[in-house]
């Protein structure tokens, strides 16, 4: 009886004071930003911008000549924009895109506390900035999501037009994950952190197109399934034999390339015949 009373009292501990240790779980924001796309022959532009709530954050702008479409991504949980310029690069040369990515709250040099709304905000004024200062149509913008970055995506779909969107390593919720990861605590903590993408992808009413190693142990492919299953058409599962999570890029062939092609530019043409 004690040892359960003992359990009970751990629990409870551990239930109130959820919301810091789910974002210790959760969120890996580091400070400094070790690169900048000019370190591979980019040019870019560093924009700072002034969210809803006041917090300053920010983004690079990268420019692609000839490019139809504006892809704006939303990174993973972990570190900021300065460790993402070599897929800056490849994207920027295999997919022929202008690029915006920003850093939320707390990451790189953006100011403010990382949160989930807080996310969702910095989103929504990254997708202002495109349609005010660089003129930025939702028929030609792609959103495009990386592991936690997912979930951001699969929000602002629902909330905004756009001409498609590419997910990697999605998952279904925080609590899925970490069912996953915990499988005690997973199921008896009240999670206030959510990013239900499962509960949203239902209302998300544009092309789809979601890229899962099939050796992820970090976001089951499992769950990247699921969410497709639950997802609208028009939709494309592409599968990266041999791939964790954070090696993508490792093991794709050119079809890989070929396939986030075909879907832009696929996700262009629908858009424009409406």
């Amino acid at each position: 009886m004690r040892k359960f009373l003992f359990f009970n009292w751990i629990l409870l501990v551990v239930m109130g004071c959820s919301v810091p240790i789910e974002s210790g779980f959760i969120y890996f924001p580091d400070a400094h930003v070790a690169g900048t796309p000019s370190d591979v022959g980019l040019a870019y532009e560093e924009v700072f911008i002034r969210t809803g709530d006041g917090v300053r954050i920010c983004a690079w702008y990268v420019p692609c000549e000839g490019a139809e479409a504006t892809l704006l991504w939303f990174h993973g949980n972990a570190g900021n924009i300065g460790d993402r310029v070599e897929l800056l690069k490849i994207y920027h040369d295999a997919w022929r895109v202008n690029q915006m990515i920003v850093d939320y709250r707390g990451y790189g040099k953006s100011g403010g506390k990382v949160s989930e709304q807080g996310t969702y905000e910095d989103a929504r004024s990254a997708l202002r900035y495109l349609a005010s200062d660089k003129g930025v149509s939702p028929m030609a913008l792609i959103l495009f999501g990386e592991s936690l970055g997912s979930a951001v995506a699969v929000q602002m779909a629902m909330e905004s037009p756009c001409a498609g969107l590419i997910l990697e390593s999605p998952f279904t919720s925080v609590r899925d994950m970490a069912e996953v990861h915990y499988p005690v605590l997973g199921r008896l903590i009240p999670f206030r952190i959510r990013y239900d993408s499962i509960g949203k992808i239902g209302k998300v009413h544009v092309p789809l197109l979601i890229l899962h190693g099939d050796r992820d142990d970090i976001v089951p492919y499992k769950l990247g399934k699921r969410l497709f299953d639950a997802a609208n058409e028009p939709k494309t599962f592409f599968t990266v034999r041999d791939a964790g999570h954070n090696d993508i890029l490792v093991w794709v062939k050119e079809s890989f390339h070929e396939t986030v092609r075909k879907f832009i530019h696929d996700s262009l043409s629908v858009v424009s015949t409406l």
